[in-house]
């Protein structure tokens, strides 16, 4: 009894005063301490010294898959002028009656398959960017999710999500049927897991999110995720041999801590209480690819501290997403890595789309920015944070984008990319942004029907 007093008073006590070096973690044991330790060699083994290999090689796949798209005649070449928002976050906004039209090399990998649920864990085989090596759960069993409650975080359920996501081998997670799982408490996903919402309609919101913290290898697909809250923290279960205190969460969609290998790929998100997505402390090997983001202020932070300077190793690649209706600000921001921008759809923000602080490295390719009618919102980039004598060092270059009612983005450092290596045969011509109506048309999650294509 003595013992478990003495456990409380020092999680109420501490939670008022850990760092946000440990998020959320509030007795930070041998357990995470053994977790942090093989984080770090993680980064360390995923970061990419020559980040041009990688995006040159997305590049490539999408010139290919313009180009097999179009000897195939199954694109729909629309007016590239208009500012139409054409998706509805929740609703069925991607349906099409034509022809499977798979129109970046992404989701050509597997969109177009009739038999994609026979052979679910070949979507592994189809990311791009620096998280392209992710491999999920591609080496574990199926594991079904036929229970949406999260009624017990100490002992969860078998059939929940919750007991799904803390079991140590690697497990590919699918769902039974439709389903709106409302979580009571941070969901602590481990290594080597793919959450896979093809073929149900399924929804995380109302309750907390999703976090990655110190793991590798997660794939999360094809899910809706909305109307995140903090919750309180306390005692969660985070592996199947493991209870740990938590603390008061920020109210992330989904939150990437010190972690690697990471695909986030056809998700639908809005209305979190802080950010859609975060990456931060020493995360890298990173792709955030055909989601559909609406009606959020911090959309995405990619690096979270100043002082953290393991996070130049964050490499992230931002690519096919559509950043839709009432958005306000950070579509990243980021910190200290690289960051690739590639064939992104900018149809809204309110202050700014792309911004940074310590010296980051931000390559924008190929994308389109419809500024709003602001006068004063027409910059799409932002670097308040620094003095002009500062940031005209860093490396933020435009390459190909198509700026649109008065955008304009403020490019700064070197003409040439330094220490950078990048190699003009590999460096194949990305596809420019006149494409992205099409590259992005069925960003967000999907509509799948079993023996259909997506």
């Amino acid at each position: 009894m003595e013992v478990t007093k003495l456990r409380l008073f020092f999680f109420f006590s501490f939670a008022t005063l850990v760092p946000r070096l440990w998020a959320n973690i509030a007795e930070f044991d041998d357990f995470w301490k053994q977790r942090a330790d093989e984080a770090w060699k993680n980064t360390l083994a995923a970061y990419e010294p020559s980040p041009a290999n990688v995006t040159s090689n997305l590049n490539h796949n999408v010139n290919e898959a313009l180009v097999e798209a179009s000897a195939n005649k199954t694109m729909e070449f629309e007016d590239v002028s208009t500012n139409n928002t054409r998706r509805n976050l929740r609703g069925k906004h991607n349906k099409n009656t034509g022809p499977c039209m798979a129109t970046n090399p992404i989701d050509r990998c597997w969109r177009c398959k009739k038999k994609w649920a026979l052979n679910r864990k070949n979507l592994a085989k189809c990311a791009l960017g620096f998280g392209h090596k992710t491999q999920g759960g591609m080496m574990g069993k199926y594991y079904l999710v036929t229970d949406n409650s999260d009624d017990n975080v100490v002992d969860p359920k078998p059939g929940t999500l919750r007991h799904a996501v803390i079991q140590k081998q690697p497990l590919w997670i699918i769902f039974a049927h439709d389903m709106n799982i409302k979580l009571s408490q941070e969901l602590l996903v481990q290594s080597k897991k793919t959450i896979d919402g093809r073929g149900a309609n399924v929804h995380i919101a109302y309750g907390a999110g999703i976090t990655l913290q110190f793991v590798d290898n997660v794939i999360i697909h094809n899910i809706h995720i909305h109307h995140i809250v903090t919750s309180n923290g306390g005692l969660i279960r985070d592996s199947v041999d493991h209870c740990g205190f938590r603390t008061v969460t920020d109210g992330d969609g989904i939150s990437v801590f010190g972690s690697t290998n990471i695909w986030l790929d056809h998700l639908s998100m809005s209305e979190c209480q802080d950010g859609l997505i975060d990456a931060i402390q020493g995360s890298t090997a990173i792709t955030i690819s055909n989601c559909h983001f609406t009606h959020h202020n911090d959309v995405m932070l990619l690096g979270a501290s100043e002082t953290y300077s393991r996070d130049q190793f964050m490499q992230v690649t931002v690519a096919f997403n559509h950043f839709g209706t009432e958005l306000i600000q950070r579509m990243p921001r980021c910190r200290w890595g690289f960051f690739h921008v590639v064939n992104n759809d900018y149809t809204h923000w309110k202050m700014y789309a792309i911004g940074g602080s310590m010296h980051p490295t931000i390559i924008s390719q190929g994308n389109r920015f419809i500024a709003p009618d602001d006068p004063k919102a027409k910059e799409i980039t932002n670097r308040n944070y620094a003095p002009e004598s500062e940031w005209k060092k860093w490396v933020w270059r435009s390459e190909g984008d198509l700026f649109m009612n008065g955008a304009f983005f403020r490019t700064s450092g070197p003409r040439s990319h330094p220490h950078l290596n990048f190699n003009k045969l590999q460096m194949i011509k990305f596809k420019p942004a006149t494409f992205v109506r099409r590259l992005t048309r069925f960003a967000g999650a999907l509509d799948c029907k079993r023996g259909a294509v997506c």
